[in-house]
């Protein structure tokens, strides 16, 4: 989706996250990692396992705390789905997220436990910067596009409008290009040739999804239309 100046729109904003929400998130979302990372290792005292959650951790804080003073309201259209959000994509998330979160355990009994990998260091190294362009790509969309949410759907409460600066003046969908290289940069850094299985799932599903999105958008959201023909490629440029 995509910024634009315009008329005034009269907007309803979605309600804020409660503090108790919040703090739940802040606590329960390391927790969840360590335990995806370490319980199918089996011991806690594995290094290269400690080496990813402290990236990941600090990588998602320091978004965190960017969104938090150039767009706060991200935090209002990101805490849940939001209503009026498509049918189709909840199915498709119901597909993506699965394969998405199963990377990280299949990672971690491959690299820490099984040995059925050998990835060299190198490799692992550009995984790691696969993570953290795509987490750096993904917080520059969310600063400039404040209808940035989980779900899609058209936005018309909170008078949507076209987002063509930043990431989405390169292509349309720059959120979902920090997706896809997050998804193989999950796989790769923790040196598992066969999570990349389930990343390629994940990737496939989003295109998918970035394709039926494009189309509703197209249709149904002013502007992007033109939009579209200015900014030819949705994920890359010179290609698709």
């Amino acid at each position: 989706m995509s910024s634009e100046d315009g008329a005034e729109r009269t907007v309803t904003e979605p309600e804020p996250m409660s503090r108790s929400a919040a703090i739940a998130y802040a606590i329960g979302l390391p927790l969840v990692l360590i335990a995806l990372v370490f319980l199918p290792v089996g011991r806690i005292d594995w290094i290269p396992g400690w080496f990813f959650v402290g990236f990941t951790v600090i990588a998602f804080s320091l978004s965190a705390m960017v969104l938090a003073r150039v767009n706060p309201v991200i935090y209002r259209a990101r805490s849940r789905f939001q209503p009026g959000t498509e049918r189709w994509d909840k199915v498709l998330l119901a597909l993506m997220l699965p394969a998405m979160i199963a990377e990280i355990p299949l990672d971690t009994l491959d690299a820490g436990k099984m040995g059925w990998s050998v990835v060299p260091f190198s490799i692992v190294l550009f995984g790691y910067a696969l993570l953290g362009v795509g987490i750096a790509l993904g917080t520059w969309a969310q600063a400039v596009n404040r209808f940035f949410e989980p779900g899609v759907r058209l936005q018309r409460e909170r008078g949507q409008y076209v987002v063509s600066s930043g990431p989405y003046a390169i292509v349309r969908h720059p959120g979902y290009v920090s997706a896809l290289m997050v998804f193989a940069g999950l796989a790769l850094s923790l040196a598992s040739w066969w999570a990349l299985i389930p990343a390629a799932l994940a990737s496939v599903i989003l295109i998918v999804r970035t394709s039926w999105e494009d189309a509703l958008l197209r249709a149904e959201l002013d502007g992007y239309a033109d939009y579209a023909k200015r900014i030819r490629f949705r994920l890359v440029p010179g290609l698709w």
